[in-house]
């Protein structure tokens, strides 16, 4: 599965948890969460836990994820570094899912980390040092 983008992903796994637990639509209580920027297509952190989501990295762990990643192949953050958190935010809910199936998650990590110059991904050697940095920076617990 290619994530292109990723908050949109991550707003599908949003509803269908929301679904699933019947929150949404026909609450008799108001929403306890409201996103302090109405741009932001974000879902509450507690429910993108639930989904498997992991938190947002403060600005240090998210600078340290980049620069591993800048070790690896500059392309594959290529100076939008929101975007390579939010890759590797997604690839988390596998890596959580299926933590020991060591293939699946590399080749998710290819269909995942994709660029202009690499539209098929950064080939195996490289997806597995990126799947190294997401579990190190991302989501060690998982």
């Amino acid at each position: 599965m290619r994530v292109r983008g990723v908050r949109s992903a991550v707003a599908m796994v949003a509803t269908a948890v929301l679904l699933a637990t019947g929150c949404g639509a026909g609450d008799d209580k108001p929403d306890q969460w409201v996103s302090p920027d109405p741009t932001r297509t974000s879902v509450p952190p507690g429910r993108e836990g639930v989904a498997g989501i992991p938190p947002q990295p403060d600005q240090a762990t998210a600078r340290k994820y980049a620069d591993a990643l800048d070790k690896i192949d500059r392309d594959v953050v290529n100076g939008d570094v929101e975007q390579a958190v939010d890759r590797g935010r997604a690839l988390c809910v596998t890596v959580q899912r299926a933590p020991e199936d060591e293939d699946a998650l590399v080749k998710e990590t290819v269909a995942t980390f994709t660029s202009q110059r690499h539209p098929k991904g950064f080939g195996t050697a490289k997806s597995k040092r990126i799947l190294t940095a997401v579990r190190k920076y991302l989501c060690p617990d998982y």
